[in-house]
């Protein structure tokens, strides 16, 4: 996708209606969409009861009553923010006792909370990756590890698509190099299928290399007692680092970094979106910290939301729909051309059911899809409402 250059004589230097244009006119103008009320399995969009599946609240915990309650404690206590970076006035106790408590849940020495997943992949590449070294990129990996390994000043390898013989042919070849990470996302967030860990970390260990997964996806959800995809394989001590996210199935704010002593205490002296920004609020901490507590006591919430995957994924597919290759709760609904994507999105909230358009660049061009995502909380009575609903708008669109 390219966009004119502007004639900044004839538009003026901040005018953008030319691109705003020809955005649309490839179907692939963003806008906001307000809903009306907290994220549940069903909310109110423009005034009209609809089924959700598009959140990453994926446990349902972002409207549980004690992670509410948790986030008014501390909020009480001690105030709307924590009024500075971690570094200067800014590290309260429930960031302590929050990172604490992720160490343990990741089975690491400790954990480093950040101010988004975002900023965290941008801290920790950057940090640990700079001139002279070497980054192994999976082709499909979240734009803020992309955007990490640009901003580290390393060169950039990209691999295709979990195409482990295709790094190793690159490892191979790249002895000359200062510290080598291979980064990969844990569960890919547009396809919903797993990163072949086992491989990766062989390799990592043969050629020497830093391995780091970006787990938000996973976090709650994968692996014994939703403790991510390292330990879904089997792997807790072969992942160097290990990074997540506390605004998915945790249901708060924030992101984190698991790994050694000497890795967490490196970043906070060398991570840049660590260092120079203000700390996370210690409500979302204290929510954070609760959400991990009822994951830990409540699989059974992961347990619904697999099921309810299976059943929404198994409804589409023999409804003649295409969900890619997921292996997990997020099922691709490709569609392929941008239009012909955002007139099923908008044929489905007629139908009552709310899922958004995912087009390029967050995808592939030619791949635009529905990202479909069920939580736990959704009733099979949702499920089945949501695949009529698909069937009907499909068919109105020439889809299937």
């Amino acid at each position: 996708m390219t966009i004119r250059q502007r004639d900044s004589t004839s538009q003026g230097r901040c005018a953008f209606e030319v691109e705003l244009a020809e955005i649309e006119a490839q179907g692939l103008l963003r806008k906001t969409k307000l809903i009306d009320g907290a994220i549940g399995p069903r909310v109110s969009l423009d005034g009209r009861e609809t089924v959700l599946l598009c959140t990453n609240d994926y446990l349902g915990l972002a409207n549980h009553p004690s992670v509410k309650q948790a986030a008014r404690e501390a909020l009480e206590k001690y105030g709307a923010g924590a009024g500075a970076s971690r570094l200067v006035s800014g590290t309260l106790p429930p960031h302590a006792k929050l990172e604490a408590a992720l160490a343990r849940f990741k089975g690491t020495e400790a954990a480093l909370v950040f101010g988004s997943g975002y900023l965290a992949n941008l801290g920790i590449v950057s940090a640990l990756e700079t001139q002279g070294d070497v980054i192994y990129s999976d082709e499909l990996n979240h734009a803020s590890i992309v955007d990490a390994c640009r901003l580290s000043r390393a060169t950039t390898k990209v691999f295709r698509h979990a195409d482990t013989d295709a790094l190793e042919a690159m490892l191979a070849n790249d002895l000359a190099y200062g510290r080598r990470l291979i980064a990969t996302d844990g569960i890919f967030s547009m396809d919903g299928d797993i990163a072949p860990l086992p491989k990766l970390a062989a390799l990592a260990a043969e050629y020497d290399c830093c391995l780091m997964v970006d787990d938000a996806h996973a976090t709650g959800v994968i692996g014994p007692g939703g403790k991510g995809t390292a330990a879904h394989f089997g792997l807790g001590g072969s992942i160097d680092i290990q990074m997540g996210t506390l605004s998915k199935a945790l249901g708060s704010y924030g992101a984190f970094v698991a790994g050694s002593r000497d890795l967490v205490d490196f970043l906070v002296n060398r991570a840049r979106s660590f260092i120079f920004t203000t700390a996370l609020p210690p409500a979302s901490a204290a929510a954070a910290f609760e959400a991990l507590n009822i994951i830990e006591r409540e699989p059974e919430r992961s347990e619904r939301l697999w099921q309810n995957a299976s059943l929404l994924k198994d409804g589409l597919v023999s409804g003649g729909f295409d969900a890619g290759a997921s292996e997990t709760f997020i099922i691709p609904v490709i569609i392929g051309d941008a239009r012909q994507c955002v007139r099923m999105a908008e044929a489905l909230l007629e139908e009552g059911v709310f899922a958004q358009a995912i087009r390029p660049p967050s995808v592939p061009e030619g791949t635009s899809r529905l990202r479909v995502v069920p939580t736990s909380e959704h009733l099979p009575s949702d499920i089945g409402f949501a695949i009529e609903a698909f069937k009907r708008a499909g068919k109105r669109c020439g889809i299937v």
